[in-house]
């Protein structure tokens, strides 16, 4: 693919201007980064190591453990590092990659909420067959369709903004190439991208979070008929799922729903789902989950006994 225009590069503004503001925010966003890191590895090395959370749903939050440390890592270390300096430019392959990388794995990681919440009404209405439809092979399955839905979601944002033609001056008020503030710069009509954007991320959006809240609360409104202790276990994991859920869409939905436009709060909004929301994942789900954190204790234990190395055979 050629590209049709002569930019190579873009000024990225961040999120202050100010040298003391941009230290705080890089120990702050350095420590956020490190505690995601270390917070999702270690959801995946557990349920790595722990034969007994071999169901699904572990299988399921192992994976999004893993996604969320990867989408992470597409913008942090980059928005650290800019914090250090006094003008931050992004060459144009460079912000073509990270608008790719970014909505792929944003877009797996809705994906994959989907899939668990299937996951979680399969063990919920079929419990003696959950096992027989879970299988692996339909996990893997699932798993792949993650990342097709992570694929069809970033590929027409690159196609459509690859070829836009740009005025300058080329400075992005933001700390990472988007959508709507690379839209802004685009000197030619740009009608059918801002609708493209407005489908794919806005509307799209919306209805898989209208799909995921009315699913949880079909199995909600079930648990009037399960035991006291199938309801706490029950409403423990679900609540979890729909925390991730809101915390993720609804600033998303915010700045994409509406027509297309840039307001100062966006980067703020934006922050909050790319760093603040996969730092959050693995609290959610630990701490509201017996099962993942006796397993964290298990193997916590094992390695101050020096047996930690056991789980391997």
């Amino acid at each position: 693919m050629e590209q049709r225009n002569n930019t190579t590069e873009f000024v990225l503004l961040g999120i202050t201007q100010s040298l003391l503001g941009q230290k705080i925010l890089f120990s702050v966003f350095l420590l956020i980064y490190m505690g995601t890191m270390a917070g999702d590895l270690l959801i995946v090395l557990t349920v790595v190591l722990r034969p007994a959370l071999d169901a699904p749903m572990f299988y399921f939050l192992g994976y999004l453990s893993f996604i969320d440390a990867i989408y992470s890592s597409t913008v942090t270390p980059k928005l650290i590092k800019d914090l250090l300096c006094e003008k931050v430019t992004i060459s144009f392959k460079a912000c073509m990659t990270q608008l790719f990388l970014e909505h792929f794995f944003g877009g797996v990681d809705v994906t994959l909420l989907v899939v668990m919440a299937y996951d979680r009404y399969v063990a919920i209405f079929k419990p003696l067959h959950y096992m027989t439809i879970m299988n692996q092979q339909r996990c893997a399955i699932l798993v792949l369709l993650t990342w097709v839905g992570g694929l069809l979601h970033a590929t027409p944002h690159v196609l459509f903004v690859y070829n836009l033609p740009f005025c300058g001056p080329y400075v992005i008020d933001h700390f990472i190439c988007d959508m709507y503030p690379l839209i802004k710069l685009a000197c030619t009509n740009t009608d059918i991208v801002s609708l493209s954007v407005l489908t794919n991320d806005g509307v799209i959006s919306v209805t898989i979070f209208t799909i995921l809240l009315v699913s949880y609360g079909i199995i909600l409104l079930s648990m009037k008929n399960m035991s006291k202790e199938g309801r706490c276990k029950a409403l423990s994991t679900c609540g979890s799922h729909i925390t991730v859920v809101i915390l993720f869409c609804v600033p998303y939905i915010f700045i994409f729903i509406r027509p297309p436009s840039t307001l100062p709060i966006d980067k703020y909004l934006a922050l909050f789902y790319t760093i603040i929301v996969p730092m959050l994942n693995p609290l959610i789900y630990t701490l509201r989950n017996a099962e993942m954190k006796s397993a964290m204790k298990k193997i916590w234990s094992r390695k101050q006994n020096g047996t930690y190395f056991t789980y391997f055979k």
